[in-house]
C-alpha cells in the first residue's frame, strides 16, 4: 500500500478499497483522512477562525476536501464564500456546504436570519457531483432558509451551460460505455435545476398547496454561462487561451469575472475572480496548470487553488486493476494540480499575494508535505483549514 493510502485510518481504506470500481474512481477524486491529524482540524460546529475579524470584504473557507468520496467528517466538501460587508457569495456547494453556512457564522445575529439569508449569489464551476452535490438541497429547501432575507432580488446563480457533446472516451480502445439520459446527456445548471423541479414536485406542490409556500424558482435566478462567443467544447475539453476575462455579474461594488479552465475532458470548468473595492479573491475551481486561470488572477489578494499530491496518484494506480489504472492516473494528474506546480507555475507567475491550498487530495496530509507548494512561490502559502475566514484589504473596524 503507498504511502498516500496509508493515511487513511483502517477502516475507512477497507471501505474505500471493497467499493472501488471504475465509475466511483474516474469520476474524481478520493477524499483521504489521518486519524492523527484529524485532530488539529476544527470543530464541525465552531465558529469562523483566522484573521478575517474586522474586515470589510472576507474570504471563508467552507469546504476544503476534494473528491466526491467521503471519508472524514473533518473535512466537509469543496465550498468558498467571498464576503462583502452583509453580502455573501458561494463558489460550489459540495459535501455538507449547507450545514457550514451556519458553522460559518452566516446565520448568526451579526447577518441575521437562516442561512441563505444574505446570500447574494452562488457560482458553481463545473458540474462534477462534488462540486454540486448540495444545490438540491439548497434548491428544494429554500422558502425554509431564508427566512430573514430582507434582500428583494433573488439569489443569483451562475454555472456552466450544456456542453453540447460528451466527453471522449479513455483509453481510446475501450468501448464506449452506456449514455445516461441520452435524450439529455450533458445538462448545465439550468438544465440540472430543470430535473431537480421534477424530481421534488411533490413536495413543492404539498407545501405550496397546504402552507403557501412560495416557489424556488422565485427565490432564485439561474443563469448558464454562455460561452459560445469563446468555444464549442469538443470532446477533449481543452479549452482555447482567451484574450480577457468572461464578465459574469456587476452587484454593486462587487465585480464576478470568470475564465475558461482544464479540467478536461470535464469542459466547459470555470475559475471565478470576485473584486471588491478592498482587493481580489479568485477560486481556480478544479484545474491543471492554466494560462487562462494565471491571466485572470494577475496580482489577486488571495488565490485559492485545488491541489493534489501526485504520490497520491502513483499509489492509487498501484493497486488498481490495469484497466483502469492508467485512466484514474491520467485524469488525477493532467486535470488537477500538484503540490510542485500550485506554487512555482500558477500562484508565482500570477503574481498573487497570498496562495490558499484547497480541494486537497488527499485531504490529510502532513503538514510539511503541503507546505512544499512554497517552493518557488516567493508569496505567502496558507494551507486551508474548514472555516477559516482571511480578511481582504485593509481593516474596517
Amino acid at each position: 500500500m503507498g504511502k498516500a493510502l496509508n493515511q487513511v485510518p483502517a477502516a475507512s481504506r477497507r471501505r474505500f478499497l471493497q467499493g472501488l470500481s471504475a465509475a466511483t474512481v474516474t469520476g474524481g477524486l478520493a477524499v483521504a483522512g489521518s486519524s492523527a491529524s484529524m485532530a488539529s482540524a476544527p470543530a464541525i460546529n465552531s465558529r469562523a477562525n483566522g484573521t478575517g475579524k474586522g474586515y470589510r470584504t472576507n474570504l471563508v473557507l467552507l469546504g476544503t476536501a476534494g473528491g466526491p468520496t467521503v471519508l472524514s467528517d473533518k473535512r466537509y466538501g469543496i465550498s468558498t464564500a467571498v464576503t462583502y460587508q452583509n453580502k455573501v457569495y458561494i463558489v460550489d456547494l459540495g459535501h455538507g456546504s449547507h450545514m457550514r453556512l451556519l458553522s460559518a457564522g452566516f446565520g448568526s445575529d451579526a447577518f441575521g436570519g437562516t442561512s441563505m439569508a444574505k446570500i447574494r449569489g452562488i457560482f458553481f464551476t463545473h458540474m462534477h457531483s462534488d462540486h454540486v452535490v448540495e444545490w438540491p438541497a439548497v434548491y428544494a429547501t429554500a422558502s425554509m432558509n431564508t427566512v430573514g432575507r430582507t434582500i428583494p432580488e433573488p439569489i443569483q446563480v451562475f454555472g456552466p451551460g450544456d456542453r453540447g457533446s460528451l466527453p471522449r472516451v479513455f483509453p481510446p480502445n475501450r468501448p464506449a460505455p452506456p449514455v445516461y439520459n441520452p435524450g439529455d446527456p450533458t445538462p448545465g445548471i439550468a438544465g440540472m435545476t430543470g430535473y431537480l423541479r421534477q424530481a421534488f414536485a411533490a413536495d413543492f406542490n404539498d407545501r405550496a398547496r397546504d402552507s403557501n409556500f412560495a416557489s424556488p424558482d422565485t427565490t432564485f435566478g439561474v443563469h448558464d454561462i454562455d460561452i459560445s462567443p469563446y468555444w464549442a467544447p469538443d470532446p477533449d475539453g481543452v479549452p482555447p487561451r482567451l484574450a480577457a476575462p468572461i464578465h459574469v455579474w456587476q452587484d454593486g461594488d462587487v465585480t464576478i469575472t470568470a475564465t475558461l479552465v482544464d479540467h478536461r475532458p470535464t469542459a466547459p470548468a470555470f475559475g471565478f475572480r470576485f473584486d471588491t473595492p478592498d482587493g481580489s479573491v479568485v477560486v481556480s475551481g478544479d484545474t491543471g496548470v492554466s494560462q487562462n486561470l494565471i491571466d485572470l488572477a494577475r496580482d489577486c489578494d488571495y488565490l485559492v487553488h485545488e491541489v493534489i499530491d501526485p504520490q497520491f496518484a502513483e499509489d492509487l494506480a498501484a493497486i488498481l486493476p490495469p484497466q483502469i489504472a492508467p485512466a484514474v492516473k491520467e485524469h488525477l494528474l493532467v486535470s488537477h494540480t500538484t503540490i510542485e506546480q500550485v506554487g512555482r507555475d500558477v500562484a508565482e507567475v500570477a503574481g498573487a499575494k497570498n496562495l490558499v491550498l484547497s480541494h486537497m487530495v488527499p485531504t490529510e496530509n502532513p503538514m510539511s508535505r503541503w507546505r512544499e507548494a512554497q517552493k518557488g512561490y516567493s508569496g505567502k502559502l496558507i494551507v486551508g483549514e474548514d472555516l477559516m475566514q482571511l480578511g481582504v484589504g485593509a481593516k474596517h473596524e
